[in-house]
């Protein structure tokens, strides 16, 4: 174990016959909580770079006969975090399963960016609890961002003791650790780090398909707006090495995969914490654009750090896709300073203005919130008019909501509900509008489309997306699946087009 961590790690004992009040005393005397105190710090550790993984020799073999079920909350990080934790589980001998009576053992990978979120999770619990009492040789364990956070793990411990184990978002890696500990203890394991883990290279993956994959190259944040948890759950910025980066998109290229999306809390930082070689996200997406891979995207952006020789890079073009998510989150610049954006209106528009200028066909799409503490009429409408002016393809937009430990949580909120409710109710309206007259201007078009598979509606019909991400359904045959295709666009309705397959795209890069 790194000596440069602070490991929150230990084994609490389950209530039994206490009293809740006796538990919590108990609780509070043996278990030290994921500090955000402690994760708002910024120091100078030293983050080891690790580039072998194994599974330890005693639990190669620990899920002979058994199934794990994985159920994931939020983002893509977390959709990448649970493809590790698959194949973490498939190398100790499990089985994966979609049922949860049949599983031995049952993960819940969370997502604290919204109260909406975390209480979607809360009822999960809920639900798995008879199925624990059914069968007391059941797993279940929280992991992922809500285990960093201290009020959380408070309440599953002093609520839900029933929960075998809990832990971050740190130390994945240490899923066969747990996972041991909780076979042979009769103990609740509790391993949170609130200081960040090291970077560990070659861990396993059980990828969902093999037409699109997830390659993260970046963990962390240290924007710190004032309403996120996200900084305090994922921890500083640490970028994987390019080297490193450019294999694993390299031999997904040798697997046929036709599509690639680089992650990180905030890719646009990427190589900022390099000490021996200057080297950012541009120059990492120049490297990339050689591979033979069709298409290659990256989420999300943070418009702070989106520099001049990036927009170069992706003017270049080639497999380098045109659709830019850039969260703008208001267009008001007080309401952006009360958010620590550490942007302006102004300074948002003109690097769209810049983007477009030198990628002409370039999609942008969104994040919004409305009902921040504070935010005015006038102010809100300063929202909305900043949409019209950069006509996003779509945005995804939020009400407000504060996250317990976050600078937000401690602004009055003191705009009413029904306030809330109102302004999001206009600005999907425009949203919707936008849309829809972004989607008309490709009635009779005839667009290239990655076929992902069959519709989620309609097995006889087949979706994909653009390289805009805008996404196509049509009919066509099931051999078309996991290809890129010509599709002439015969509706466009607000939020998809339909068509009509054409001929197989071919691909240049």
């Amino acid at each position: 174990m790194n000596e440069n961590q602070r490991l929150e790690s230990t084994q609490v004992k389950p209530a039994d016959k206490k009293s809740e009040k006796d538990y919590s005393k108990y609780f509070q005397s043996v278990y030290q909580p994921p500090s955000l105190k402690d994760a708002k710090k910024r120091g100078k550790e030293q983050v080891n770079y690790l580039k072998e993984f194994s599974i330890p020799e005693d639990m190669k073999n620990a899920g002979k006969g058994k199934r794990f079920l994985i159920r994931t909350y939020g983002c893509q990080m977390n959709e990448h975090d649970t493809e590790v934790m698959a194949g973490i589980f498939m190398e100790m001998g499990y089985e994966p399963t979609e049922n949860t009576e049949d599983a031995d053992i049952i993960l819940l990978n969370t997502c604290a960016i919204r109260e909406n979120a975390e209480n979607k999770v809360f009822g999960e619990i809920g639900h798995l609890k008879p199925l624990k009492l059914e069968n007391p040789n059941l797993l279940i364990g929280v992991c992922g961002c809500m285990s960093q956070e201290e009020s959380v793990v408070n309440k599953i411990l002093e609520k839900h003791q029933f929960i075998d184990m809990i832990f971050g978002t740190h130390n994945i890696h240490r899923l066969p650790h747990i996972v041991k500990e909780a076979m042979f203890s009769k103990e609740m394991v509790v391993e949170v780090w609130s200081k960040e883990g090291d970077i560990i290279e070659n861990l396993p993956k059980v990828r969902k398909g093999n037409i699109k994959g997830w390659v993260n190259i970046m963990y962390g944040c240290d924007k710190f707006c004032t309403y996120c948890i996200v900084p305090y759950t994922r921890g500083k910025e640490r970028s994987r090495r390019p080297e490193d980066i450019i294999e694993e998109v390299r031999h997904l290229a040798r697997q046929g995969y036709k599509e690639i999306t680089l992650l990180g809390q905030n890719v646009n930082a990427y190589g900022k914490d390099f000490t021996d070689i200057k080297y950012g996200l541009g120059d990492l997406m120049d490297e990339l654009r050689k591979i033979d891979i069709p298409r290659i995207r990256f989420t999300t952006s943070h418009p702070r750090d989106f520099d001049d020789h990036l927009i170069e890079v992706l003017a270049k073009g080639g497999n380098l896709m045109e659709h830019i998510h850039l969260p703008v989150q208001s267009g008001s610049s007080q309401v952006l300073k009360l958010m620590s954006r550490k942007y302006t209106r102004e300074s948002y528009l003109e690097l769209v203005r810049k983007m477009k200028e030198q990628i002409p066909n370039a999609s942008f799409t969104t994040d919004i919130i409305v009902g921040f503490p504070n935010e005015t009429d006038e102010q809100f409408e300063e929202t909305l008019s900043l949409y019209r002016e950069v006509e996003f393809d779509s945005a995804y937009t939020f009400i407000y909501s504060p996250r317990e430990g976050t600078p937000a949580a401690k602004m009055e909120d003191n705009i009413s509900m029904e306030v809330k409710k109102e302004r999001l109710q206009r600005l999907n309206a425009l949203v919707n509008e936008i849309s829809a007259k972004k989607n008309l201007a490709y009635q009779d078009q005839i667009v290239e489309v990655l076929v992902e598979g069959e519709s989620k509606n309609n097995p006889d019909v087949l979706a994909g997306y653009t390289s805009k991400n805008k996404l196509v359904n049509f009919k066509g045959p099931k051999s078309a699946i996991g290809k890129i295709v010509k599709v002439k666009i015969t509706q466009a309705k607000t939020w998809s087009l339909d068509g009509e397959m054409i001929e197989e795209a071919v691909e240049v890069n």
